[in-house]
């Protein structure tokens, strides 16, 4: 792990990953609410076999340093998360951008509650793009509005953001790209889940892939 230092002086660890070659851009991989745990470092690892400088800052180190968290524990991972103000998350979003920005342009990819965050940069930061996997906290965020292209990824089934709540969130940002993935459920892009759907995480990739290209 690497150590970043926020512009409040806060210091925070990062797994990093650089590709072989040069590097085609930038990804900020923003955590599930569980942590930079094993799935987020192997997405890491994922982005920077496509040639991208990709790092995963430790949100969670704000409040317990190397910690994460078992997916059955969501209760623990929301009280992490609620002791986490949108300025931290932002600097230690900052700080990892500023890692990677020689890389070329930085995109934030987020899933989980780190589709919030990516959805949060691309308010406030100066990203290429944002792109957030079911981010159900954005929701209500929907009054901080987007100053850089987004795509958004849904699941069809996600129980903590209804269908109904996905056609909102589309109808205040048609700016972005939505889809949604049929019979997908919340947390599909991870294979360390028994919510893993190959086809949707597949899918997505592609759109992803398709969409950075047009950026980076």
């Amino acid at each position: 792990m690497d150590k970043l230092t926020a512009a409040d002086g806060h210091t925070l660890e990062a797994y990093q990953k650089r590709p072989k070659g040069k590097p085609r851009g930038g990804i900020v991989i923003a955590q599930e609410i569980f942590g930079v745990n094993e799935h987020i470092k192997e997405v890491v690892d994922q982005y920077a076999s496509l040639g991208f400088a990709a790092i995963a800052p430790a949100y969670f180190d704000r409040v317990e340093r190397g910690i994460t968290l078992p997916y059955d524990d969501l209760p623990r991972a929301r009280e992490y998360v609620a002791k986490l103000t949108q300025e931290m998350i932002l600097a230690d979003t900052r700080a990892a951008m500023n890692a990677v920005a020689d890389a070329g342009p930085v995109a934030v990819i987020g899933y989980c509650w780190g589709g919030t965050v990516a959805y949060l940069a691309a308010c406030h930061l100066p990203v290429a793009a944002g792109i957030s996997y079911y981010g159900t906290r954005i929701l209500h965020n929907l009054d901080q509005i987007p100053q850089h292209p987004m795509l958004y990824h849904w699941a069809e089934f996600d129980r903590a953001l209804p269908l109904e709540d996905v056609e909102r969130i589309k109808a205040t940002r048609p700016e972005g790209e939505h889809y949604v993935y049929e019979g997908a459920k919340h947390g599909f892009n991870c294979t360390h889940r028994d919510v893993y759907d190959a086809d949707a995480a597949e899918l997505a990739l592609e759109r992803t892939s398709k969409f950075l290209a047009r950026i980076c």
